[in-house]
Parts: C-alpha cells; sequence; structure tokens
C-alpha cells in the first residue's frame, strides 16, 4: 500500500504492550514482525493477537477478511536482524530500563536501513537520552500506546529537541493511519499521560493507607464523581504496581516532587507480590 507512512515495521517484544501494536500495524495494512527473545513468547504474543482478532470478528467489530489479511501480514522472530531488515519503523515495547532500551537502539543501528525511525513506548524515560544509542538521534520519538493497544484510542508522541520535525508530522500520520487520536508532547519526565496520571495513583493509595476509604470507594469516587473510565486504583492494578511503583520513584526524583514517591503501602505490596492483575491479586482480587 504505497498510501502508507511507514509499509514494514519491526516491533521488540512481543508482551502486551508489543503484540498489540504489531496487531494495530497489520490491521492498517503494514507488514509487522514481531521479536522477542524466545520461540515461546513470540508465539504467546502472535496467539494473542489471533485471539483478540477473533473476539472482534465474534462481536461484529472486526471483518473476518481483514482479521485473515492482517495476520497473513503478521511474522514472528527471535532474530534481531530479521525484525530490523527492511523496517522503516522500528517500536521498542521492553522493559523501561534506560540501560536496556539504549543497549537495543545501538545494537539494532547495524541492521537498520538508512533512514529507518525509532520509536520508543516508554511510559516516562527521557526520549533524549534514549535516542543517544541510536545512529542518529533526529529519527528517534517516542510513541506511547496504551493497554489495550487495539482498542485504546491515544497515541502520545513524544519528541525531543533533536527530532526532525519531517519525522514527528510522518508519526502523526503513522497514528491516524492506525487510527488513533494523537497528541503531541514535549520531552519532560513523565510527558502528559504518566505525569498526571501516576500523580493521581499514589494519592489515591495514600488514601487508602491513611484510611480515608476503601479501594472500591475511592474509585467510585472518580469514576461517578469526574467520568473517569476506571478508578485510579484498579488502573494500578492493570498497569502493575511493581511498574508504577518505578515509575513513581523515576518521577520523584527528575521533578523534584515528592507527590510522585510511592507510599509505604504500594512497596509493601510489591514486596509481599501483590502485583495487581498480573499476579492476581492487589487492591482487588483479580
Amino acid at each position: 500500500m504505497a498510501d502508507l507512512v511507514f509499509e514494514r515495521v519491526g516491533v521488540i517484544g512481543a508482551g502486551t504492550m508489543g503484540h498489540g501494536i504489531a496487531q494495530v500495524c497489520a490491521m492498517a495494512g503494514m507488514e509487522a514482525t514481531l521479536y522477542d527473545l524466545t520461540d515461546e513468547a513470540v508465539a504467546k504474543g502472535l496467539a494473542k493477537i489471533q485471539t483478540n482478532l477473533q473476539k472482534g470478528v465474534d462481536r461484529g467489530k472486526v471483518d473476518a477478511s481483514l482479521a485473515q489479511s492482517s495476520l497473513e501480514r503478521l511474522t514472528g522472530t527471535t532474530e534481531l536482524p530479521a525484525v530490523a531488515d527492511g523496517a522503516d519503523l522500528i517500536v521498542e515495547a521492553i522493559p523501561e530500563r534506560l540501560d536496556l532500551k539504549q543497549s537495543l537502539f545501538r545494537e539494532l543501528s547495524s541492521w537498520t536501513p538508512d533512514g529507518t525511525v525509532y520509536g520508543t513506548n516508554t511510559s516516562s524515560l527521557s526520549v533524549a537520552k534514549i535516542a543517544e544509542a541510536a545512529p542518529d538521534a533526529s529519527r528517534v520519538i517516542g510513541l506511547h500506546f496504551f493497554n489495550p493497544v487495539h482498542i485504546m484510542k491515544l497515541l502520545e508522541i513524544i519528541h525531543h529537541p533533536g527530532t526532525d520535525p519531517d519525522v514527528l508530522e510522518r508519526c502523526v500520520r503513522f497514528g491516524e493511519q492506525i487510527g488513533k487520536e494523537c497528541i503531541r508532547i514535549g520531552d519532560f519526565p513523565g510527558f502528559a499521560t504518566s505525569r498526571l496520571g501516576v500523580c493521581l495513583g499514589m494519592e489515591a493509595i495514600r488514601m487508602v493507607e491513611q484510611g480515608v476509604g476503601s479501594a472500591e470507594d475511592i474509585d467510585k469516587a472518580m469514576v461517578l464523581g469526574y467520568r473517569h473510565p476506571v478508578g485510579p486504583l484498579k488502573l494500578t492494578d492493570m498497569v502493575g504496581l511493581d511498574i508504577r511503583m518505578h515509575i513513581g520513584e523515576y518521577l520523584a526524583k527528575e521533578l523534584g516532587n515528592s507527590a510522585f514517591e510511592p507510599p509505604q503501602l504500594m512497596r509493601d505490596m510489591v514486596a509481599d507480590g501483590r502485583l495487581g492483575r498480573k499476579s492476581g491479586r492487589g487492591f482487588y482480587d483479580w
């Protein structure tokens, strides 16, 4: 499809976010290659895409022919050169660690063609610092998707001072082509979504800790009183207490703002393995 901004997309990481990113790219007509470290992880990611598409067909939201053609545009691999070969966009969705993301971009530079755009799905780390490891920092941009990727409409696009304006505009068009509403945000700690969302989440945890109310009632206050689709404590469960705790620690340090500091209750829950939905128990039983 000649009108696509990016025709071949490589997605690094087949987990919750990565497989969703690959799915929406394939549904938009792009050739998408999904990478992970093991065959098992890749197979699991591809299976989740197939399940998502079948659910869409069953509910009448996805045409059966689109589901089939999307699957045909998807491939999986455990070889980095294979995911990088011919890709005009690479999106990483690996753990939220600066050293890992920098190491990945440094390694990918050996195989990606000139002009490849590097997207990072980071929710809080400095895009400029990640870009330091890329062959050309001007082609690095933040592409922050939301879970579940195939349903959530927002794409937060983060541009650092060195981002090429043309890369930014191309990524906005890419976002539109995969059915997203795009916002353009500068490269500041936490960007727009994590900065606001984590601050609210930490305060909600402090309220539980202080006995202000139950998790259910505090969440209900925001859902019914402020029309949030889900309360801050349930959302913390869905994201993962450990992930949000690390983001909070990072933001508290980078912004010099104690509002982001994880409460002791959160630290105790993480230490106890109560990580939210992925562990079966957090503020709620899943």
